[in-house]
């Protein structure tokens, strides 16, 4: 598995009980909470839950959440998938670059191509989708340049402390990429 998983610019790895602090940063953030569409802050002990059973296929709980390691070994974010469909054979992905300084270094393209290959090749996954606010041009850019095709608006979809904003669905068939 370690083939898909890596390459010579990142390493896409599991979950550790290590990463504990790095978690509860990202997902009390409130600048991310727009896209997660996250409400109310995480505790230790419900993300020790989630750590714990993160060892859990994916076929019975549906996601999965792999770490984004430099090949110097710095954490710099994280790449889920999730609403994993094996009968009608998709999956949603997410992908978060926490810090700035991290950003534009092509990290989030080297794990989104991994985990492209990852879906097609052993999950055998027939499409991948995103749904990106209409007003993230940097993430709508990154899944384009994978192949992702926009497939749809949703109109007012998000409410945001700016407004109700856009959202984009976004599709990578699997006979796309052959």
């Amino acid at each position: 598995m370690t083939k898909y998983l890596s390459n010579e610019l990142i390493t896409l790895r599991a979950i550790e009980p290590e990463d504990i602090d790095l978690l509860y940063a990202w997902e009390n953030d409130p600048e991310l909470w727009e896209v997660s569409h996250t409400l109310v802050p995480y505790s230790k002990y419900i993300l020790a839950l989630y750590i714990k059973n993160a060892d859990r296929d994916i076929y019975e709980t549906k996601q999965l959440r792999l770490m984004i390691d430099t090949r110097e070994g710095k954490t710099v974010g994280a790449i889920d998938l999730f609403d994993f469909e094996p009968y009608h054979s998709r999956v949603g992905i997410g992908l978060l670059i926490h810090a700035q300084e991290d950003r534009s270094k092509g990290f989030a393209s080297a794990a989104l191509e991994l985990i492209v290959g990852y879906c097609f090749q052993k999950l055998n996954v027939h499409q991948l989708y995103a749904n990106i606010q209409t007003t993230n041009q940097i993430s709508l850019q990154l899944f384009k340049k994978q192949g992702f095709n926009p497939c749809g608006t949703k109109k007012d979809w998000l409410r945001t402390d700016s407004g109700w904003q856009d959202e984009v669905m976004l599709q990578l068939i699997v006979n796309d990429q052959l």
